[in-house]
């Protein structure tokens, strides 16, 4: 199940991104600018921003296994959909109903995992949901390009459709049916529109950052929009008797630092893979396949250490593991910083390659952290939350990226300010208790 569920995750993550290298190809079938289409990648990242926080609401009124199978054949069909568009509105249609299947399918099913796992298997489980929001950032780019070069960016979205139609059979055999779950609450209608608000506004206000140029006035404005939304939604959902994410959750020690300290952690890896390309053709003068060649070594660095991270956590524990892989990583910013035309490749390989590595067992230690003390009703709503979290962060990783790249103008002081960040998640991460989440680790 967390396999079928891990491959659900890279699908979506794949496909959140993997068009942007067929842009031009698009723009040409279609007879439109091609700055237009990004409009099509827009509209997928905020249908699954805005829907993220009702999945939970959903799985609890509907069952987790016909909602999952519900995603899976919206995503599908969706997918059939881009693929045979035959105008920019209709791609973008298409990508809306993607993004409903995207934003019910992974957080409905790790809601399923982690129901059915054991604690203690629970670092196994999480183990497995991890890699692909590692691994697909990475090898999208180069994936996209590769399809839109050799052969149509419709076949962007036809691999979409086998890959859904296997994910769907494995669902109805894998996928329990569930008792029948308690009355559900109403649904919090004001919640979703001053959560889900929020969370676009600064989504879309990402968008618009851009190496070459961005409108930063413009940023500013969404980004202060979003965050007085998510400000009203956080006083509402306190206050609300039947919240569509129920915030008290956080009073879980683990969860809360999962949360605060994971969001900084990924929205500062989350950078690297947008950084690097840019660095080598930018001060470089690679071409872009060269670049996204190089970045693979990330890829190989997440997926080759992978196999090391669950032991690693049994054998030291979960905060020992994110403290001393914490500061190996900004101490590692430190060595991007140091990339510069004439430094070995074998050596721009190693320092990308430890980097992956250190994402991946620090991605896996915050998310076996998160749900080590929850459980019960309150496991909908610490999944739904943290699923939302870290989309957000993800998304403004690229602005903060960018904004820091504008200001400072040198990779290297970029590298830098993001290694000062990446330290301030350790604060938490010193505070916890020696034994935290030793019981889904067991360590000692």
């Amino acid at each position: 199940m967390a396999l079928l569920v891990a491959g659900a995750f890279f699908m979506e993550i794949l496909d959140a991104s993997i068009i942007a290298p067929a842009i031009p190809a698009i723009a040409t079938s279609f007879g439109v600018a091609a700055v237009d289409v990004n409009l099509a990648i827009s509209a997928y990242l905020v249908t699954v921003a805005v829907l993220i926080p009702c999945s939970g609401w959903l799985a609890d009124r509907f069952g987790i296994r016909p909602v999952f199978l519900t995603a899976i054949a919206v995503f599908t069909v969706a997918s059939l959909g881009c693929a045979l568009s035959t105008s920019l509105p209709m791609l973008v249609g298409m990508r809306v109903a993607q993004g409903v299947g995207g934003a019910l399918m992974v957080p409905v099913g790790r809601l399923a995992v982690l129901r059915s796992s054991a604690k203690t298997d629970l670092v196994r489980a999480i183990a497995l949901l991890t890699w692909p929001a590692l691994a697909a950032p990475v090898v999208a780019p180069a994936l996209g390009g590769a399809i839109a070069t050799v052969g149509s960016w419709r076949w962007i979205f036809f691999v979409n459709i086998p890959i859904g139609l296997v994910g769907f059979v494995l669902a109805l055999r894998l996928i329990r049916r569930q008792p029948a779950a308690a009355p559900t609450p109403p649904f919090d209608w004001r919640g979703l529109v001053l959560l889900g608000g929020g969370i676009a506004a600064m989504l879309i206000a990402v968008e618009g950052v851009r190496a070459d140029g961005t409108p930063w006035t413009g940023v500013a404005a969404g980004m202060l929009l979003g965050v007085a939304c998510l400000a009203m939604s956080a006083h509402h959902l306190r206050r609300s008797p039947a919240p569509l994410i129920r915030p008290a959750v956080l009073r879980v020690r683990t969860l809360r630092v999962s949360v605060t300290g994971g969001s900084v952690y990924r929205l500062v890896v989350t950078a690297v893979p947008f950084l690097v390309p840019l660095l080598f053709q930018l001060e470089f003068g690679w071409s872009p396949f060269a670049a996204g060649l190089m970045v693979t070594a990330l890829f190989l660095g997440n997926l080759t250490i992978k196999p090391v991270t669950t032991p690693l956590m049994r054998r030291w524990g979960i905060k020992r593991v994110l403290l001393v892989t914490g500061i190996a990583s900004v101490a590692w910013f430190g060595m991007l910083a140091v990339l510069r035309p004439g430094v070995p490749v074998a050596v721009m390989v190693l320092i990308l390659y430890v980097s992956g590595a250190l994402r991946s067992i620090g991605f896996t230690a915050y998310a076996s952290l998160a749900f080590a003390d929850v459980d019960g009703e309150e496991l909908t709503h610490a999944n739904t939350l943290n699923a939302a979290v870290q989309e957000l962060a993800a998304g403004l990783g690229i602005a903060v990226a960018a904004l820091a790249l504008t200001v400072l103008t040198s990779f290297a002081a970029t590298f830098v300010v993001l290694g000062v960040v990446l330290a301030l998640s350790l604060i938490e991460t010193v505070r916890l208790p020696g034994d935290a989440g030793a019981h889904v680790t067991g360590s000692s």
